[in-house]
C-alpha cells in the first residue's frame, strides 16, 4: 500500500471539505430532506469528533499500543449526546479543518511507522494500521458523497426543479 498517496489524499480532502462546507447558508446547514437523516451542522459535527476520537486516535493506538485494547466509541450516540444540532456550524468547521491539519501534521512526523502493527477491533476483527489510515480516506469519501447528495436534495428542494436533464441521481 502507498501510504504517502493515501496521506496526500487526505491533505487534498482538506481543500474539499472546506470549499464545500464553508460559506453556507443557516437555512441549508439545518436542512434535512427526512427528520431521521443527518444535515450538514451534524455531518461536520461527525467528521470532527471521527477526526480527533477514532481515525487520528486509533491509528496512533494501533501503531505504537497495539498490544493495549481500544478505548470504546460510540459515533452514532454522539449526534444526540453531544447535541449536534445546537453546535455553532463555522466554528465545528474550522475546528474540524484545524484538527485535520494536525492530524495531517501527525502523519507526515511519523518516521518508519510499523503500518502492519495490528490490533483487535470489537466488531472487526483484527486491524493494522495501515487499514485505519486507508479507512480514514474511505471515510472522507463517504462523507463527500452524503455531503454531495445533500447538497443535490436541498437545490431540488429549494428550486423546485427537475434535474433530469442533468441525468439526475
Amino acid at each position: 500500500m502507498n501510504h504517502q498517496l493515501i496521506i496526500k489524499e487526505l491533505e487534498r480532502n482538506l481543500g474539499i471539505f472546506e470549499q464545500s462546507l464553508t460559506g453556507v447558508s443557516k437555512e441549508e446547514y439545518l436542512w434535512k430532506q427526512d427528520p431521521n437523516r443527518w444535515c450538514l451542522l451534524e455531518i461536520i459535527c461527525h467528521l470532527y469528533d471521527e477526526e480527533i476520537e477514532d481515525f487520528r486516535t486509533r491509528t496512533s493506538h494501533v501503531l505504537f499500543t497495539p498490544d493495549k485494547p481500544f478505548t470504546p466509541i460510540d459515533p452514532v450516540s454522539w449526534v444526540d449526546k453531544r447535541k449536534y444540532i445546537k453546535q455553532e456550524y463555522d466554528a465545528v468547521v474550522s475546528k474540524f479543518l484545524e484538527e485535520r491539519k494536525s492530524s495531517l501534521i501527525w502523519l507526515h512526523s511519523l518516521v518508519k511507522p510499523k503500518w502492519n502493527n495490528s490490533c483487535m477491533h470489537v466488531d472487526f476483527g483484527l486491524m493494522t494500521a495501515q487499514q485505519f489510515l486507508a479507512n480514514w480516506l474511505a471515510h472522507d469519501y463517504l462523507h463527500f458523497k452524503q455531503i454531495s447528495k445533500l447538497k443535490m436534495d436541498y437545490l431540488s428542494y429549494i428550486s423546485k426543479e427537475n434535474f433530469s436533464y442533468s441525468r439526475g441521481w
